[in-house]
Protein backbone atom coordinates (compact mmCIF):
# COMPACT_ATOMS: atom_id res chain seq x y z
CA UNK A 1 0.00 0.00 0.00
CA UNK A 2 1.50 3.65 -1.21
CA UNK A 3 2.31 6.35 1.25
CA UNK A 4 -0.81 9.20 0.63
CA UNK A 5 -1.16 12.56 1.72
CA UNK A 6 -4.81 12.92 2.94
CA UNK A 7 -7.10 13.07 0.28
CA UNK A 8 -10.98 13.89 -0.81
CA UNK A 9 -11.20 10.23 -1.34
CA UNK A 10 -10.18 9.04 2.02
CA UNK A 11 -12.06 12.08 3.41
CA UNK A 12 -15.47 10.76 1.82
CA UNK A 13 -15.12 7.59 3.02
CA UNK A 14 -14.52 8.44 6.48
CA UNK A 15 -17.67 10.98 5.90
CA UNK A 16 -19.89 8.08 4.56
CA UNK A 17 -19.18 5.75 7.28
CA UNK A 18 -19.66 8.35 10.20
CA UNK A 19 -23.22 9.41 8.32
CA UNK A 20 -24.00 5.47 8.28
CA UNK A 21 -22.97 4.78 11.69
CA UNK A 22 -24.75 7.93 12.90
CA UNK A 23 -28.00 6.66 10.70
CA UNK A 24 -28.01 3.10 11.82
CA UNK A 25 -27.20 3.86 15.56
CA UNK A 26 -30.90 6.12 15.44
CA UNK A 27 -32.55 3.23 13.93
CA UNK A 28 -33.54 5.79 10.93
CA UNK A 29 -30.84 4.80 8.02
CA UNK A 30 -33.24 4.88 4.35
CA UNK A 31 -32.07 1.94 2.72
CA UNK A 32 -33.16 3.45 -0.78
CA UNK A 33 -30.74 6.46 -0.23
CA UNK A 34 -27.77 5.77 -1.59
CA UNK A 35 -24.43 6.51 1.13
CA UNK A 36 -23.14 8.85 -1.38
CA UNK A 37 -25.97 10.93 -2.16
CA UNK A 38 -27.02 10.82 1.56
CA UNK A 39 -24.04 12.39 2.65
CA UNK A 40 -23.68 14.76 -0.24
CA UNK A 41 -27.18 15.98 -0.03
CA UNK A 42 -28.10 16.08 3.52
CA UNK A 43 -24.72 16.43 5.43
CA UNK A 44 -21.94 19.14 5.54
CA UNK A 45 -18.02 18.77 5.90
CA UNK A 46 -19.03 21.50 9.07
CA UNK A 47 -21.56 19.46 10.75
CA UNK A 48 -19.04 16.09 10.90
CA UNK A 49 -18.68 15.64 14.85
CA UNK A 50 -16.58 12.39 14.84
CA UNK A 51 -13.87 11.24 12.35
CA UNK A 52 -12.14 7.74 12.08
CA UNK A 53 -9.22 7.89 9.45
CA UNK A 54 -6.85 5.13 10.74
CA UNK A 55 -5.34 2.54 9.19
CA UNK A 56 -5.30 4.32 5.74
CA UNK A 57 -1.38 4.88 5.05
CA UNK A 58 -1.83 8.23 5.43
CA UNK A 59 1.39 9.87 5.31
CA UNK A 60 0.35 13.73 5.78
CA UNK A 61 -2.52 15.99 7.16
CA UNK A 62 -4.39 17.85 4.62
CA UNK A 63 -7.98 19.13 3.74
CA UNK A 64 -9.42 19.12 7.22
CA UNK A 65 -9.98 22.97 7.18
CA UNK A 66 -13.68 22.86 6.51
CA UNK A 67 -14.68 20.39 9.72
CA UNK A 68 -15.01 23.18 11.75
CA UNK A 69 -17.15 21.42 14.06
CA UNK A 70 -15.01 18.43 14.65
CA UNK A 71 -14.76 17.03 18.26
CA UNK A 72 -13.21 13.65 17.64
CA UNK A 73 -10.44 13.05 15.36
CA UNK A 74 -9.09 9.60 14.61
CA UNK A 75 -5.40 9.66 12.73
CA UNK A 76 -3.89 6.34 14.36
CA UNK A 77 -2.02 3.63 12.73
CA UNK A 78 -0.76 5.73 9.88
CA UNK A 79 2.67 6.72 8.59
CA UNK A 80 2.19 10.53 9.50
CA UNK A 81 5.57 12.26 10.38
CA UNK A 82 4.72 15.76 11.07
CA UNK A 83 1.81 17.52 12.94
CA UNK A 84 0.31 19.80 10.99
CA UNK A 85 -3.29 21.20 9.35
CA UNK A 86 -5.04 21.40 12.19
CA UNK A 87 -6.21 25.19 12.30
CA UNK A 88 -9.72 24.99 11.68
CA UNK A 89 -10.31 22.51 14.12
CA UNK A 90 -11.22 24.79 17.00
CA UNK A 91 -13.79 22.63 18.78
CA UNK A 92 -11.52 19.07 18.63
CA UNK A 93 -11.62 17.66 22.13
CA UNK A 94 -10.13 14.09 21.25
CA UNK A 95 -7.30 13.39 19.29
CA UNK A 96 -5.31 10.16 18.51
CA UNK A 97 -2.12 10.31 16.75
CA UNK A 98 -1.10 7.30 18.20
CA UNK A 99 1.24 4.55 16.17
CA UNK A 100 2.79 7.14 13.88
CA UNK A 101 5.90 8.59 12.85
CA UNK A 102 6.12 11.90 14.51
CA UNK A 103 9.16 13.60 15.84
CA UNK A 104 8.39 16.65 17.63
CA UNK A 105 4.93 18.24 19.17
CA UNK A 106 3.76 20.80 17.36
CA UNK A 107 0.70 22.47 15.43
CA UNK A 108 -1.55 22.16 17.96
CA UNK A 109 -1.72 25.60 18.74
CA UNK A 110 -5.79 25.52 17.07
CA UNK A 111 -6.85 22.90 19.35
CA UNK A 112 -7.73 24.75 22.69
CA UNK A 113 -10.83 23.17 23.73
CA UNK A 114 -8.27 19.66 23.34
CA UNK A 115 -9.02 16.99 26.73
CA UNK A 116 -7.89 13.96 25.48
CA UNK A 117 -4.91 13.76 23.36
CA UNK A 118 -3.23 10.56 22.29
CA UNK A 119 0.49 10.34 20.75
CA UNK A 120 1.69 6.89 22.02
CA UNK A 121 4.29 4.75 19.89
CA UNK A 122 5.70 7.50 18.18
CA UNK A 123 9.61 9.19 18.32
CA UNK A 124 8.83 12.01 20.42
CA UNK A 125 11.83 12.98 22.69
CA UNK A 126 10.07 16.23 24.02
CA UNK A 127 7.41 17.74 25.53
CA UNK A 128 6.76 21.33 23.86
CA UNK A 129 4.65 23.64 21.78
CA UNK A 130 1.31 22.71 24.05
CA UNK A 131 0.74 25.56 25.85
CA UNK A 132 -2.82 26.60 24.58
CA UNK A 133 -4.38 22.61 25.44
CA UNK A 134 -5.23 24.24 28.11
CA UNK A 135 -8.19 21.92 28.86
CA UNK A 136 -6.16 18.84 28.59
CA UNK A 137 -6.78 16.27 31.25
CA UNK A 138 -5.84 12.48 29.44
CA UNK A 139 -2.38 12.47 27.98
CA UNK A 140 -0.76 9.10 26.18
CA UNK A 141 2.63 9.77 25.04
CA UNK A 142 3.60 5.82 26.22
CA UNK A 143 6.11 4.12 23.62
CA UNK A 144 8.03 7.05 22.50
CA UNK A 145 11.82 8.49 23.04
CA UNK A 146 11.27 10.46 26.60
CA UNK A 147 14.65 10.19 28.22
CA UNK A 148 15.19 13.58 30.02
CA UNK A 149 13.01 13.55 33.72
CA UNK A 150 13.07 17.19 34.53
CA UNK A 151 11.14 17.35 30.83
CA UNK A 152 8.21 16.59 32.93
CA UNK A 153 8.08 19.50 34.65
CA UNK A 154 6.68 21.42 31.07
CA UNK A 155 3.73 19.30 31.60
CA UNK A 156 2.59 21.56 34.99
CA UNK A 157 1.34 23.83 33.13
CA UNK A 158 -1.68 21.68 32.32
CA UNK A 159 -3.89 21.94 35.83
CA UNK A 160 -6.44 19.75 34.33
CA UNK A 161 -4.26 16.68 33.20
CA UNK A 162 -5.05 13.96 36.02
CA UNK A 163 -4.26 10.54 33.65
CA UNK A 164 -0.82 10.29 32.26
CA UNK A 165 0.34 7.27 30.43
CA UNK A 166 4.37 7.34 29.55
CA UNK A 167 5.05 3.33 30.16
CA UNK A 168 7.84 2.19 27.61
CA UNK A 169 10.05 5.42 27.57
CA UNK A 170 13.37 5.72 28.09
CA UNK A 171 12.53 7.90 31.45
CA UNK A 172 10.05 5.12 32.60
CA UNK A 173 12.67 2.58 33.72
CA UNK A 174 14.64 5.32 35.82
CA UNK A 175 14.44 4.41 39.37
CA UNK A 176 12.23 7.51 41.00
CA UNK A 177 10.77 8.25 37.59
CA UNK A 178 7.11 7.55 39.52
CA UNK A 179 7.59 9.42 42.95
CA UNK A 180 9.49 12.64 40.57
CA UNK A 181 6.43 12.98 38.00
CA UNK A 182 3.99 12.96 41.06
CA UNK A 183 5.88 15.63 42.73
CA UNK A 184 5.70 17.50 39.74
CA UNK A 185 2.15 16.70 38.80
CA UNK A 186 0.09 17.59 42.07
CA UNK A 187 -3.27 17.19 39.81
CA UNK A 188 -2.35 13.82 38.98
CA UNK A 189 -5.19 11.13 39.90
CA UNK A 190 -3.53 8.04 37.25
CA UNK A 191 0.17 7.59 36.11
CA UNK A 192 0.47 4.31 34.12
CA UNK A 193 -3.40 3.79 35.01
CA UNK A 194 -1.75 3.43 38.43
CA UNK A 195 -3.93 4.95 41.21
CA UNK A 196 -2.42 7.67 42.70
CA UNK A 197 -3.42 7.64 46.95
CA UNK A 198 -3.05 10.14 49.32
CA UNK A 199 0.26 7.72 51.07
CA UNK A 200 1.77 7.69 47.04
CA UNK A 201 1.77 11.46 47.02
CA UNK A 202 2.51 12.61 50.38
CA UNK A 203 6.18 10.57 49.81
CA UNK A 204 7.06 11.52 46.52
CA UNK A 205 5.98 15.52 47.66
CA UNK A 206 8.51 14.64 51.02
CA UNK A 207 11.04 13.25 48.80
CA UNK A 208 11.33 15.89 46.28
CA UNK A 209 9.86 19.04 47.93
CA UNK A 210 13.49 20.74 48.13
CA UNK A 211 14.57 19.88 44.77
CA UNK A 212 11.07 21.50 43.63
CA UNK A 213 11.54 24.60 45.01
CA UNK A 214 14.62 24.83 43.40
CA UNK A 215 13.39 23.76 39.66
CA UNK A 216 10.14 25.42 39.72
CA UNK A 217 11.23 29.13 39.63
CA UNK A 218 13.36 28.89 36.78
CA UNK A 219 10.09 26.78 35.11
CA UNK A 220 7.76 29.30 36.43
CA UNK A 221 10.46 32.24 34.36
CA UNK A 222 10.35 29.78 31.50
CA UNK A 223 6.26 29.74 31.83
CA UNK A 224 5.72 33.74 32.16
CA UNK A 225 8.07 34.05 29.16
CA UNK A 226 6.08 32.11 26.92
CA UNK A 227 2.63 33.27 27.77
CA UNK A 228 3.75 36.70 27.56
CA UNK A 229 5.28 36.08 24.06
CA UNK A 230 1.70 34.60 23.07
CA UNK A 231 -0.21 37.41 24.43
CA UNK A 232 2.17 39.89 22.52
CA UNK A 233 1.38 37.29 19.18
CA UNK A 234 -2.39 37.44 20.11
CA UNK A 235 -1.96 41.67 20.43
CA UNK A 236 -0.01 41.87 17.27
CA UNK A 237 -2.57 39.08 15.31
CA UNK A 238 -5.60 41.34 16.76
CA UNK A 239 -4.23 44.62 15.35
CA UNK A 240 -3.09 43.02 12.09
CA UNK A 241 -6.78 41.76 11.72
CA UNK A 242 -8.15 45.93 12.75
CA UNK A 243 -5.56 47.09 10.15
CA UNK A 244 -3.86 49.18 12.53
CA UNK A 245 -0.90 47.47 13.70
CA UNK A 246 2.19 49.72 14.41
CA UNK A 247 -0.02 52.64 14.80
CA UNK A 248 -0.75 52.49 18.41
CA UNK A 249 0.96 55.17 20.61
CA UNK A 250 3.94 56.26 19.26
CA UNK A 251 4.70 53.74 16.95
CA UNK A 252 4.19 55.69 13.78
CA UNK A 253 5.65 59.01 15.01
CA UNK A 254 8.46 57.38 16.36
CA UNK A 255 9.25 55.30 12.93
CA UNK A 256 9.17 59.07 10.89
CA UNK A 257 11.94 60.53 12.97
CA UNK A 258 13.96 57.03 13.27
CA UNK A 259 17.17 56.31 11.47
CA UNK A 260 16.69 59.93 10.16
CA UNK A 261 19.91 61.77 10.58
CA UNK A 262 18.21 64.85 8.64
CA UNK A 263 15.13 65.26 11.14
CA UNK A 264 17.65 65.41 14.33
CA UNK A 265 19.55 68.54 12.83
CA UNK A 266 17.00 71.43 12.88
CA UNK A 267 15.64 70.01 16.52
CA UNK A 268 18.79 71.80 18.12
CA UNK A 269 17.97 75.37 17.30
CA UNK A 270 16.54 77.33 19.93
CA UNK A 271 12.41 76.96 20.44
CA UNK A 272 12.74 73.54 17.84
CA UNK A 273 12.07 71.29 20.94
CA UNK A 274 8.95 72.97 22.14
CA UNK A 275 7.32 72.38 18.66
CA UNK A 276 8.55 68.84 18.56
CA UNK A 277 6.64 67.51 21.30
CA UNK A 278 3.24 69.70 20.45
CA UNK A 279 3.73 67.53 17.31
CA UNK A 280 4.50 64.43 18.95
CA UNK A 281 2.02 64.72 20.94
CA UNK A 282 -0.96 65.42 18.44
CA UNK A 283 0.20 62.95 16.16
CA UNK A 284 0.74 60.22 18.87
CA UNK A 285 -3.16 61.61 20.21
CA UNK A 286 -4.32 61.10 16.52
CA UNK A 287 -3.20 57.48 16.08
CA UNK A 288 -4.53 56.40 19.48
CA UNK A 289 -7.81 57.36 18.56
CA UNK A 290 -7.51 55.85 15.33
CA UNK A 291 -6.17 52.57 16.77
CA UNK A 292 -9.05 52.61 19.15
CA UNK A 293 -11.57 53.32 16.04
CA UNK A 294 -9.84 50.47 14.22
CA UNK A 295 -10.61 47.97 17.22
CA UNK A 296 -14.01 49.01 17.72
CA UNK A 297 -14.68 48.72 13.38
CA UNK A 298 -12.74 45.19 13.85
CA UNK A 299 -15.30 43.83 16.54
CA UNK A 300 -18.31 45.44 13.81
CA UNK A 301 -16.56 43.30 10.78
CA UNK A 302 -16.68 40.01 12.95
CA UNK A 303 -19.51 40.64 14.52
CA UNK A 304 -21.27 40.92 11.17
CA UNK A 305 -19.17 38.05 9.54
CA UNK A 306 -20.29 35.85 12.72
CA UNK A 307 -24.18 36.79 12.07
CA UNK A 308 -23.42 36.00 8.27
CA UNK A 309 -22.12 32.15 8.86
CA UNK A 310 -25.03 31.50 11.39
CA UNK A 311 -27.16 32.77 8.93
CA UNK A 312 -25.54 30.41 6.44
CA UNK A 313 -26.14 27.47 8.34
CA UNK A 314 -29.27 28.23 9.60
CA UNK A 315 -30.48 28.70 5.22
CA UNK A 316 -28.46 25.21 4.88
CA UNK A 317 -29.88 23.32 7.70
CA UNK A 318 -33.71 24.60 6.43
CA UNK A 319 -33.37 23.53 3.04
CA UNK A 320 -31.67 20.14 4.29
CA UNK A 321 -34.75 19.57 6.25
CA UNK A 322 -36.62 20.14 3.27
CA UNK A 323 -34.22 17.79 0.79
CA UNK A 324 -34.86 15.30 3.82
CA UNK A 325 -38.60 15.59 3.60
CA UNK A 326 -38.96 15.44 -0.40
CA UNK A 327 -36.76 12.44 0.22
CA UNK A 328 -38.88 10.45 2.96
CA UNK A 329 -41.90 11.01 1.12
CA UNK A 330 -40.47 9.90 -2.20
CA UNK A 331 -39.07 6.75 -0.56
CA UNK A 332 -42.34 5.94 1.24
CA UNK A 333 -43.89 5.74 -2.25
CA UNK A 334 -41.14 3.74 -4.36
CA UNK A 335 -41.51 1.62 -1.41
CA UNK A 336 -44.79 1.43 -1.99
CA UNK A 337 -44.42 0.83 -6.26
CA UNK A 338 -41.30 -1.50 -5.64
CA UNK A 339 -43.73 -3.29 -3.65
CA UNK A 340 -46.33 -3.95 -6.08
CA UNK A 341 -44.00 -5.50 -7.92
CA UNK A 342 -44.65 -8.50 -6.04
CA UNK A 343 -48.06 -9.53 -7.58
CA UNK A 344 -47.65 -8.16 -11.22
CA UNK A 345 -46.74 -10.75 -13.87
CA UNK A 346 -48.12 -8.85 -16.84
CA UNK A 347 -45.03 -7.65 -18.59
CA UNK A 348 -47.32 -4.82 -19.96
CA UNK A 349 -48.58 -3.49 -16.53
CA UNK A 350 -44.81 -3.79 -15.17
CA UNK A 351 -43.67 -1.77 -17.84
CA UNK A 352 -46.35 0.91 -17.36
CA UNK A 353 -45.33 0.47 -13.40
CA UNK A 354 -41.81 0.89 -14.51
CA UNK A 355 -42.19 4.33 -16.44
CA UNK A 356 -44.30 5.53 -13.33
CA UNK A 357 -41.07 4.94 -10.74
CA UNK A 358 -38.92 6.79 -13.98
CA UNK A 359 -41.03 9.40 -13.65
CA UNK A 360 -41.65 9.91 -10.13
CA UNK A 361 -37.69 9.77 -10.10
CA UNK A 362 -36.96 12.55 -12.35
CA UNK A 363 -39.97 14.60 -10.65
CA UNK A 364 -38.03 13.93 -7.37
CA UNK A 365 -34.54 14.94 -9.54
CA UNK A 366 -36.74 18.35 -10.03
CA UNK A 367 -37.95 18.66 -6.49
CA UNK A 368 -34.59 18.01 -5.18
CA UNK A 369 -32.62 20.79 -7.71
CA UNK A 370 -36.12 23.42 -6.99
CA UNK A 371 -34.71 23.07 -3.19
CA UNK A 372 -31.10 23.68 -4.41
CA UNK A 373 -31.95 26.87 -6.18
CA UNK A 374 -33.95 27.82 -3.87
CA UNK A 375 -30.93 27.45 -1.47
CA UNK A 376 -28.43 28.88 -3.97
CA UNK A 377 -30.28 32.22 -4.19
CA UNK A 378 -30.66 32.74 -0.49
CA UNK A 379 -27.28 32.18 -0.10
CA UNK A 380 -26.24 34.58 -2.59
CA UNK A 381 -28.90 37.58 -1.12
CA UNK A 382 -26.85 36.72 1.76
CA UNK A 383 -23.71 36.94 0.72
CA UNK A 384 -24.94 40.29 -1.55
CA UNK A 385 -26.28 41.69 1.80
CA UNK A 386 -23.08 40.43 3.60
CA UNK A 387 -20.92 42.49 0.63
CA UNK A 388 -23.11 45.56 0.82
CA UNK A 389 -22.55 45.57 4.59
CA UNK A 390 -18.50 44.51 4.63
CA UNK A 391 -18.62 47.49 2.17
CA UNK A 392 -19.87 50.27 3.92
CA UNK A 393 -18.06 49.77 7.21
CA UNK A 394 -14.77 49.27 4.89
CA UNK A 395 -16.24 52.52 3.43
CA UNK A 396 -16.45 53.70 6.74
CA UNK A 397 -13.05 53.20 8.19
CA UNK A 398 -11.06 54.28 5.12
CA UNK A 399 -12.43 57.09 4.85
CA UNK A 400 -12.02 58.31 8.92
CA UNK A 401 -7.89 56.57 7.47
CA UNK A 402 -8.00 59.51 5.20
CA UNK A 403 -9.03 62.14 7.84
CA UNK A 404 -6.42 61.00 10.12
CA UNK A 405 -3.70 60.71 7.72
CA UNK A 406 -4.26 63.96 6.01
CA UNK A 407 -4.15 65.27 9.83
CA UNK A 408 -1.10 64.10 9.65
CA UNK A 409 -0.02 65.43 6.96
CA UNK A 410 -0.96 68.80 8.56
CA UNK A 411 0.52 68.55 11.58
CA UNK A 412 3.58 67.63 9.96
CA UNK A 413 3.56 70.45 6.92
CA UNK A 414 2.64 72.90 9.98
CA UNK A 415 5.82 71.60 12.03
CA UNK A 416 7.53 72.05 8.52
CA UNK A 417 6.61 75.44 8.66
CA UNK A 418 7.61 76.63 11.95
CA UNK A 419 10.86 75.27 11.77
CA UNK A 420 11.57 76.52 8.31
CA UNK A 421 10.41 80.11 10.02
CA UNK A 422 13.33 79.63 12.90
CA UNK A 423 15.58 79.11 10.66
CA UNK A 424 14.96 81.68 8.33
CA UNK A 425 13.94 84.52 10.83
CA UNK A 426 17.24 85.17 11.74
CA UNK A 427 19.17 85.99 8.42
CA UNK A 428 16.17 88.27 7.98
CA UNK A 429 16.32 90.76 10.98
CA UNK A 430 20.19 90.45 10.36
CA UNK A 431 19.37 91.45 6.59
CA UNK A 432 17.44 94.72 7.54
CA UNK A 433 19.74 97.94 7.45
CA UNK A 434 19.31 100.15 10.66
CA UNK A 435 18.65 97.62 13.22
CA UNK A 436 18.44 98.98 16.41
CA UNK A 437 16.72 96.11 18.53
CA UNK A 438 18.91 94.07 20.13
CA UNK A 439 18.99 90.08 19.13
CA UNK A 440 18.19 87.80 21.93
CA UNK A 441 20.55 85.88 23.83
CA UNK A 442 19.08 82.88 23.14
CA UNK A 443 18.80 83.71 19.24
CA UNK A 444 21.97 85.49 18.87
CA UNK A 445 23.63 82.52 18.12
CA UNK A 446 21.62 81.57 15.21
CA UNK A 447 21.99 84.56 13.56
CA UNK A 448 25.02 84.36 11.60
CA UNK A 449 25.03 80.60 10.76
CA UNK A 450 26.81 79.65 7.75
CA UNK A 451 25.54 76.65 7.01
CA UNK A 452 21.80 77.68 7.15
CA UNK A 453 21.02 76.36 3.68
CA UNK A 454 22.47 73.01 4.70
CA UNK A 455 20.01 73.36 7.79
CA UNK A 456 17.35 74.58 5.07
CA UNK A 457 18.41 70.96 2.72
CA UNK A 458 17.85 68.99 5.69
CA UNK A 459 14.45 70.18 6.66
CA UNK A 460 13.09 69.79 3.31
CA UNK A 461 14.69 65.73 3.27
CA UNK A 462 13.18 65.11 6.33
CA UNK A 463 9.63 66.55 5.60
CA UNK A 464 9.54 64.91 2.06
CA UNK A 465 10.90 61.40 4.24
CA UNK A 466 7.78 61.97 6.65
CA UNK A 467 5.16 62.90 4.41
CA UNK A 468 6.11 59.65 2.07
CA UNK A 469 6.13 57.63 5.01
CA UNK A 470 2.78 58.64 6.10
CA UNK A 471 1.58 58.14 2.48
CA UNK A 472 2.99 54.71 2.51
CA UNK A 473 1.25 54.12 5.74
CA UNK A 474 -1.79 54.68 4.25
CA UNK A 475 -1.55 52.99 0.95
CA UNK A 476 -0.79 50.15 2.78
CA UNK A 477 -4.13 50.25 5.00
CA UNK A 478 -6.08 50.69 1.65
CA UNK A 479 -4.31 47.75 0.48
CA UNK A 480 -4.75 45.37 3.11
CA UNK A 481 -8.66 46.33 3.56
CA UNK A 482 -8.96 45.89 0.31
CA UNK A 483 -7.37 42.88 0.28
CA UNK A 484 -8.89 41.13 2.92
CA UNK A 485 -12.21 42.23 1.28
CA UNK A 486 -11.51 40.50 -2.09
CA UNK A 487 -10.00 37.17 0.08
CA UNK A 488 -12.84 37.32 2.01
CA UNK A 489 -15.47 37.26 -0.51
CA UNK A 490 -13.49 34.79 -2.75
CA UNK A 491 -13.53 32.42 -0.48
CA UNK A 492 -17.38 32.39 0.72
CA UNK A 493 -18.00 31.97 -3.19
CA UNK A 494 -15.31 29.56 -4.22
CA UNK A 495 -17.48 27.10 -1.23
CA UNK A 496 -20.92 28.00 -2.15
CA UNK A 497 -20.19 27.32 -5.56
CA UNK A 498 -18.41 23.92 -4.80
CA UNK A 499 -20.99 22.63 -2.79
CA UNK A 500 -23.77 23.52 -5.13
CA UNK A 501 -21.52 21.66 -7.81
CA UNK A 502 -21.50 18.30 -5.31
CA UNK A 503 -24.98 18.70 -4.34
CA UNK A 504 -26.50 19.26 -8.05
CA UNK A 505 -23.84 16.12 -8.86
CA UNK A 506 -25.18 13.77 -6.01
CA UNK A 507 -29.12 14.67 -7.22
CA UNK A 508 -27.97 13.65 -10.76
CA UNK A 509 -25.84 10.27 -9.63
CA UNK A 510 -28.57 9.89 -7.16
CA UNK A 511 -31.60 9.52 -9.94
CA UNK A 512 -28.85 7.14 -12.12
CA UNK A 513 -28.71 5.10 -9.24
CA UNK A 514 -31.79 4.77 -8.71
CA UNK A 515 -32.85 3.93 -12.18
CA UNK A 516 -29.66 1.13 -12.38
CA UNK A 517 -31.87 -0.17 -8.76
CA UNK A 518 -34.62 -0.68 -11.12
CA UNK A 519 -33.43 -2.02 -14.24
CA UNK A 520 -31.76 -4.42 -11.91
CA UNK A 521 -34.92 -5.57 -10.33
CA UNK A 522 -36.91 -5.88 -13.44
CA UNK A 523 -34.34 -8.15 -14.53
CA UNK A 524 -34.87 -10.44 -11.53
CA UNK A 525 -38.25 -10.17 -12.03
Amino acid sequence: MEPIALNEKVLQDAVKNEVIQIEQALGNFQVIVSEEVFISCCERRSDILHLGLANKNIQKIVLLQDFTSLVRLDLSNNIIEKIEGLEGLTNLTWFNLSFNKITKIEGLDALQKLEVLNLSFNQISVFENMDTLENLRLLFVGNNNIKKLDNVLYLSRFKKLFKLNMTGNPVSNEGDYTSFIIACLPSLTLLDNILINSEIREEAFIKYHFLLEEIKPEELQKLQTNEAQQKLEAEFKLHHDAFVEDIYGSSLFNSMFQDDPEAVKPQFLPGVAPLFQTFEDQAVELCRCFFDFGLEEHKRREAELNAFFTGQKEAEAYYRQKALKILAEFDQEHREKIAEFQNVTDPTLIEVKINSCNDAITQLQKDLLTVEFELVNNLEDNITKLDNSISDMASHFMETALKTFNQLRDLEDQYYQKVQEIIVEPQEIVAKPNVKEDIPEDRRSSTLFPDTDALMKALNTSHENHLQMINDREIHLNTQVSAWKVALFKEIQEKDVQWNHIRTSSIHRYGHYLRKQLKIYYRLR
